[in-house]
């Protein structure tokens, strides 16, 4: 039995600074089995979440994470190997679903626990606007980065807890139901359709989602992996255009990363518009919007397709590192200019840079606050802290480098140090001086002036 977490540092207290959620502590979920029935016209979930739970501390109660607009019906639990786990009572408030149980059970134990509950599913306020489950004009999704998750689900709501999931939704016909991972069965009975998805990889709960519509499904490519979208049929020629370099992104973030994390990917492109594209485990999200047949927003298309590597596979510690999962994805924009447009990826990062030099000097990238962490500052001084590494240790070691970091956090969690250690070992193998490369980690992320351009 796993007894830790997958991040290297401590856990920070016992309250997330980012998003102000207490943690939940004491245990880990390995597995969410979400069986859930969806009434498109009148927004109304209902649901049974089976949670497979170990504890690496002695337990005689647990918090999970759930939203006030669900209504928790029943709790049960059930043990393993003969354990007797039996719930005693159970209380709901404050976003936080409290379990009491008859005994306390002993450490590294598994045990089942069994959560019914129904309501009107409504996005959380937050810091960052409202998150998680959004109402469309046909239809409804989910983008739930960092804490929308608990809209629609019982979970342990921090982006350090990875766990599998099995997706079963029931929704009205003629709707389709996308979600996380394979497709397992789709079963029509009367009016209505059962979808049955699961992961293949364990995922951050803010990275499970559902997008419910009346979507068409078109094939985009075959290869490297497969790339399905679901759109609405009058987009088709729109998306054709907007979206034709899947593969050739695909293919060029392969050359660079490394193997795609996962067996396939999806583009998901909504009838309403939206503010911004949104990235989930092996998809993406777009409004329509954003399929407009010029490739407007091609850059947007790459740094989507880039989460997969950095955020989904490569997941945060904490929030606190948002520039690992942010300045990989711009940066991997510019990488997709240079590739196909021929525009080096030292102007993309000359241009951004002189952008920045005009703005407030008051973001540290190291720790920006959640009231700046998705401020543009860090996207852009992110990616360039990452070409600034790039420019230390010259082209062949740096992406050597990145396909050595991007493999050992392959379906785990990154922290800074991983990539620092990583850097520092090119530095060895290259005969680069050590003392150069701490300066400019240093000062990229550890100092709010911005340093002097990479290269100069």
């Amino acid at each position: 039995m796993t007894t830790t977490r997958l991040r290297r540092s401590p856990i920070p207290g016992v309250r997330d600074s980012y998003t102000g959620v207490d943690f939940n502590l004491g245990f880990h979920v390995r597995h969410y089995e979400l069986t859930l029935d969806y009434r498109v016209g009148p927004n109304r979930l209902s649901g049974t979440a089976v949670l497979t739970i170990e504890n690496y501390q002695q337990l005689r109660s647990l918090t999970l994470d759930l939203s006030h607009h669900m209504r928790v019906a029943k709790v049960s639990a059930r043990g393993v190997g003969g354990m007797s786990v039996q719930v005693s009572k159970f209380r709901h408030t404050q976003g936080k679903l409290r379990v009491f149980f008859t005994q306390s059970i002993p450490e590294d134990q598994e045990f089942y626990l069994t959560i019914r509950y129904v309501g009107t599913p409504r996005p959380i306020r937050t810091t960052w606007g409202e998150l998680g489950w959004e109402e469309l004009t046909n239809g409804a999704l989910v983008a739930s980065q960092p804490c929308g998750a608990p809209s629609w689900f019982p979970c342990d709501d921090t982006p350090d807890e990875k766990a599998h999931f099995d997706l079963v939704i029931s929704a009205d016909n003629p709707y389709t139901v996308v979600a996380n991972g394979r497709l397992l069965a789709r079963r029509a009975s009367g009016s209505r359709t059962t979808w049955h998805y699961r992961t293949d990889h364990a995922m951050a709960s803010y990275l499970a989602t559902i997008q419910v519509g009346e979507y068409q499904r078109i094939e985009l490519a075959q290869n490297p992996v497969p790339v399905v979208a679901y759109i609405p049929p009058s987009l088709r020629p729109y998306v054709d255009v907007d979206f034709a370099d899947q593969a050739a992104m695909l293919q060029l973030f392969q050359n660079l990363f490394g193997p795609y994390p996962f067996r396939d990917y999806t583009v998901v492109i909504t009838e309403d518009p939206l503010e911004i594209p949104l990235e989930a485990q092996g998809l993406s999200i777009f409004g329509r919007n954003h399929a407009p047949g010029d490739k407007t927003w091609e850059r947007l298309v790459a740094h989507e397709l880039s989460h997969q590597w950095f955020g989904n596979s490569m997941g945060l510690a904490q929030w606190n590192d948002i520039w690992l999962n942010e300045g990989f994805a711009c940066y991997a924009e510019w990488l997709w200019r240079e590739h196909a447009h021929g525009v080096h990826a030292s102007a993309s990062a000359r241009h951004h840079y002189d952008i920045l030099a005009r703005l407030p000097q008051d973001l540290l990238l190291s720790d920006p606050g959640p009231h700046l962490m998705f401020d543009d500052r860090v996207y852009k001084r992110g990616a360039l802290t990452v070409h600034a590494l790039r420019c230390v240790l010259g082209d062949a070691a740096f992406f050597r480098t990145i396909q050595r970091y991007v493999a050992a956090g392959r379906h785990s969690v990154v922290e800074p140090i991983d990539l620092r250690n990583l850097c520092e070992q090119a530095c060895s193998e290259e005969g680069i001086d050590v003392a150069c490369f701490h300066e400019v980690w240093n000062s990229w992320l550890y100092q709010r002036e911005l340093p002097v351009f990479p290269g100069s």
